[in-house]
């Protein structure tokens, strides 16, 4: 989809009663971008991650994916997009391939057999593919999450903590699914507290202080630093 932003948001909102959990956030991404977004607990991440992926309506402000609107255009929408979030959205007494094949078949997946053999690969799963969910570690479940958002090939990735209980080996792996999605076009929002591991990947990062934007730069050298000192002083 070529000229048009992967994402746009203007002034989203979110309130929980009278906590206000997102005040206001305006936010754009380009294919070929992956943007962190950094900040304490509590700072609004994961409420932003769970409006761009459909799961919460915002309480004001609006937001589009390639063009198109929500929440006009959400079913299209939700085909353009990967999540992974805290949830994992698998079922836990299906096997890996069990799971992966239903959701192939959801989205429509062609010559799904052969791209799902291709994701376990790419994960490190192959030996995995036919255990129950709930017998596999907490590692190997969150990299069956990861596993379910690339499968359909979507051209927006949505990560909220993505690498959470993930070891190194586990950690490389999506990092080389980012970098590869930003490579090839596509974009990635990274939400993380993780400054070191965030830090390695992303092309512009975006800071939240108590659900507010406090600030935005491109990655680069310093970066790192910057969002330490960020954090620490939060």
């Amino acid at each position: 989809m070529p000229h048009v932003p992967a994402l746009v948001a203007v002034g989203l909102t979110k309130r929980y009663g009278s906590r206000l959990a997102l005040a206001g956030v305006s936010l754009q991404v380009q294919g070929g971008e992956c943007l962190g977004v950094f900040g304490a607990n509590g700072a609004g991440k994961s409420t932003l991650l769970r409006i761009l992926a459909t799961l919460v309506q915002p309480t004001s402000g609006r937001f589009s994916c390639y063009g198109l609107e929500m929440p006009r255009d959400a079913t299209a929408i939700r085909r353009l997009i990967g999540v992974v979030a805290h949830q994992s959205y698998v079922v836990d007494d299906l096997t890996v391939r069990e799971n992966l094949e239903f959701y192939g078949r959801l989205y429509g997946v062609s010559h799904v057999a052969e791209r799902l053999s291709e994701v376990l690969h790419l994960l490190g799963l192959d030996e995995q593919a036919g255990e129950r969910v709930r017998a596999l570690s907490r590692g190997q479940q969150q990299r069956v999450a990861i596993a379910r958002a690339i499968l359909h090939r979507p051209p927006l990735l949505l990560l909220d903590e993505p690498d959470t209980g993930l070891d190194r080996e586990g950690r490389e792996r999506l990092l080389s699914i980012v970098t590869e999605q930003v490579a090839c076009g596509g974009a990635v929002v990274l939400a993380t507290h993780a400054v070191e591991f965030g830090s390695r990947v992303v092309t512009r990062a975006v800071f939240l202080e108590r659900g507010r934007l406090a600030w935005e730069r491109p990655a680069g050298e310093g970066l790192e630093e910057q969002l330490e000192r960020a954090l620490r002083g939060c």
